[in-house]
């Protein structure tokens, strides 16, 4: 059985929204690309080496649309070769374009659908997809989650817990690593014997598209 890793990157009041570029949420989210100013070659080291070994990554339709637009055309680097070559698992109600090589959408049982996919890979990526995450945090169908926590705060913007919080012990895994920008990485794992509910089926409980 692998393990569904969530990587979370978030400002101090942990809004997690459209770090990486202003294109990401073009409406309504002033801040898109808070990320960039913060990460340097420690910061990138650090974020890299937390992929070694992923071989799936689960995706919120919006995320997916966004790295499918993007990554295909990237031919260097180590994320770029990763991201290329990995199956990709979207989340979606409706039938997204799935042009991106190895993208595979999830079924309607998409509980299910995620535990088939933990069953299939060692370590399953989820990046982005806030949605998502609220699923899987609200339905502990995850394993290890990484939070990444940069020195800005921002005020507005989706939460990275925002609706999906249920009461979960975690466990910290390893010592807080830090960069010179001042961003902390926090590895934590769900605390053993914790129970999963998992029934993402039920009409209210499903897993919607990312926002």
């Amino acid at each position: 059985m692998g393990l569904i890793h969530i990587e979370l990157f978030a400002t101090l009041d942990l809004v997690g929204q459209a770090p990486g570029g202003p294109d990401e949420d073009p409406e309504g989210f002033p801040f898109g690309g808070w990320q960039a100013p913060l990460v340097n070659e420690v910061t990138g080291a650090q974020i890299a080496a937390a992929y070694e070994g992923t071989d799936a990554l689960l995706l919120g339709r919006r995320t997916y649309d966004l790295f499918a637009s993007y990554w295909p055309h990237q031919k260097e680097g180590e994320i770029a070769g990763l991201f290329n070559s990995v199956p990709k698992y979207v989340a979606s109600r409706g039938r997204a374009d799935l042009s991106w090589a190895g993208s595979s959408r999830l079924g309607p049982d998409l509980a299910a659908a995620v535990r088939e996919v933990r069953e299939r890979h060692r370590n399953v990526k989820v990046v982005g997809s806030l949605n998502l995450v609220q699923s899987l945090l609200r339905e502990k169908l995850f394993d290890r989650l990484d939070l990444w926590l940069h020195p800005i705060m921002l005020g507005v913007g989706k939460k990275v817990f925002d609706g999906g919080t249920v009461p979960t012990n975690l466990t910290l895994l390893q010592p807080p690593a830090t960069s010179p920008t001042g961003t902390v990485h926090l590895r934590y794992g769900l605390a053993e014997g914790t129970p999963r509910t998992g029934d993402m089926s039920a009409p209210d409980r499903g897993l919607g598209d990312d926002a």
